[in-house]
Parts: C-alpha cells; sequence; structure tokens
C-alpha cells in the first residue's frame, strides 16, 4: 500500500473490556502511541480520533457510537482515511472485520492498520471466503425481498381482483381502453383491409392526442401490445 504525505486522517481505538478503561490502563495509550508512531513515520495528519469503550469486537460497527460519530463526522468533513492498531482492534470477528471495511469502503474510506497496512486489502483465503459468502448471502436477501414484494402483490390481487403494482398496461391507463380501440381499429385499412404499419399506427395515434410518457409517438413494440391486448371481461 503507497502513502501519500500530509494525508488526513482520524485514528479509532476500541478497548473490549470495561476494566480495561481508564487514565492508568495501558490499552487506549498504547492504541494512540502505535498509531501516532505510524501517522508520523508515513506522513499522515490526525486531525481527530474516536474511542470505544467497552465495546466487544464482535460487535457489528454501525452498532458502536464511537464508530457512529466517527463515520458521521468522515462523511461531512472530506477526511477519508481511518488508522487503527490493528485489523483485530477494529473488529475481532473475521466477518465483522470484512463487512465493516464493506461498509467504508462504499463510501470512499480507506481504512489502515498501523501494524500491518495491507491487512485489509489482502487476498487472503479466509478473506476470499467471506467476502464470497457475504456476496452469496447479499443476493440471497435481494431475491427473497423480490419474492416477498411478489407474493404481497398476488395477494392483494386475489383479494381485489386487480393488478397490483408493477408497469400498468395499456387498458388501465387513462383513457387507455378508447386509445387501445383505436389501435385496433387502424390495424387494417377500412378500404382494402390490408394490415397498416405499426410505425403507421404509432402515427395516428399521435394525431388524435396519444403520446408515450416522453411526449413522442408510441414505438412498434407499445403498438403491438396494443393490439395483442384482449378485450375486459364483462
Amino acid at each position: 500500500m503507497s502513502f501519500r504525505a500530509n494525508t488526513k486522517a482520524v485514528a479509532y481505538l476500541r478497548t473490549s473490556s470495561a476494566a480495561n478503561v481508564g487514565a492508568d490502563k495501558d490499552s487506549e495509550r498504547r492504541q494512540r502511541e502505535a498509531i501516532d508512531g505510524f501517522a508520523k513515520a508515513a506522513g499522515y495528519e490526525v486531525v481527530d480520533s474516536y474511542y470505544d469503550a467497552a465495546v466487544s469486537g464482535a460487535d457489528a460497527v454501525t452498532e458502536r457510537p464511537g464508530f457512529s460519530s466517527m463515520l458521521e463526522r468522515l462523511l461531512s468533513n472530506g477526511v477519508r482515511t481511518i488508522l487503527v492498531e490493528t485489523a483485530s482492534r477494529f473488529a475481532r470477528d473475521m466477518i465483522v472485520q470484512e463487512t465493516g471495511h464493506k461498509v467504508l469502503k462504499a463510501r470512499g474510506i480507506d481504512l489502515i492498520a498501523v501494524d500491518s497496512p495491507d491487512s485489509f486489502v489482502v487476498d487472503t483465503p479466509t478473506a476470499t471466503l467471506i467476502r464470497q459468502v457475504l456476496g452469496a448471502v447479499s443476493e440471497f436477501e435481494k431475491a427473497m425481498l423480490v419474492e416477498k414484494l411478489k407474493g404481497a402483490r398476488e395477494r392483494k390481487r386475489r383479494e381485489t381482483g386487480k393488478k397490483v403494482g408493477g408497469r400498468k398496461n395499456y387498458g388501465e391507463m387513462k383513457g387507455g381502453s378508447e386509445m387501445v380501440a383505436l389501435a385496433k381499429k387502424l390495424h387494417r385499412y377500412p378500404v382494402n383491409g390490408k394490415r397498416r404499419s405499426l410505425n403507421d399506427i404509432a402515427e395516428e395515434l399521435a394525431k388524435a392526442g396519444y403520446l408515450s410518457s416522453t411526449g413522442k409517438p408510441f414505438a412498434r413494440i407499445a403498438i403491438s401490445r396494443m393490439l395483442e391486448r384482449k378485450p375486459k371481461a364483462n
């Protein structure tokens, strides 16, 4: 990992046990000394620090008050680097490490463990596996959400007998029934019964005041759907 001189950063500290919190304890002092030493050598200016005292390393980062305050500050002041003593000081649980790093990376924030600056970016077998699992879980959650929404729409449709959600068909639009009826009427020339082209039908509908949401004549696929639409049963 390369470093830039005079880059602003914040320090993040965490102590798991309340017994190790206090002026007479060395946890906070040791972390600050390690971060300050690295910052000085690597050309970072530590402009602020955030401390989660008596917070477990297995707790999700978004549930930590110090981390939440730090993230809010970073998103408002332009600083985009966090320095921690070690990767395990950020989070002992590998999944929490990866999810926390992902939260920061998505916001353009670099996370650096000063004892091993590449800790959060190196592709170890364990890290790769966890990233793959997290990706699979994310895709699964998205799929489950889609299914839940689909199920809710289907239940509503069965209860009301009406289509719920999704794109409205042309017959359900305001004035849509009349538009569809006109499109079908225009499908063939009245004199010889020959079919009109889809473009011709779109132009005739436009002349009658029926335009797409963009204010232009309907596309060929839209006209085709109108012609395929079956009359609503009484």
